[in-house]
């Protein structure tokens, strides 16, 4: 039992490190990095209760980085134009293997990245909207009452 103990940990150990890790390349290369970075922090606190601390500072700038991407129409429609860029770049490199790094294992990845960009949009533009509602349904119980 012991032994299967220590292969969940050190399997959650792996993955949470090389989320982590990929979410530290992303926060200088187009992608939700410090989403990711939160992702990674999450599966390691899990086993390694020390980690824990760092996960609600990196909770708190993470959610705030979401909201702030659907704070407006012109950064809705950017980041949306990111992720058709990464996904249409991501079909060129696959398509023309004489591009440096060429070939669909880097066009995998850009399509993989885009798809990643626009499902993270659209879940922070749906959680912006259900606070602003919430915010919108107290404010309207609050004048009703008054």
């Amino acid at each position: 039992m012991a032994k299967g103990k220590s292969i969940k940990r050190v399997t959650k150990a792996i993955i949470g490190g090389a989320v982590l890790l990929v979410g530290i390349a992303l926060l200088v290369l187009p992608g939700p990095g410090l989403l990711l970075v939160l992702a990674g922090l999450l599966i390691l606190a899990s086993e390694f209760p020390a980690l824990e601390r760092y996960v609600d500072p990196v909770r708190d700038r993470a959610m705030k980085a979401a909201e702030d991407s659907v704070s407006s129409p012109l950064r809705i429609a950017g980041s949306v134009l990111a992720g058709l860029a990464l996904i249409g770049a991501g079909v060129l490199w696959g398509l023309v293997p004489r591009l440096p790094l060429g070939g669909w294992s880097t066009g995998s990845s850009l399509i993989l990245s885009g798809f990643v960009l626009l499902g993270l949009l659209w879940w922070s533009y749906q959680r912006v909207q259900s606070r602003r509602n919430q915010k919108r349904s107290v404010q309207s119980r609050r004048n009703s009452s008054s």
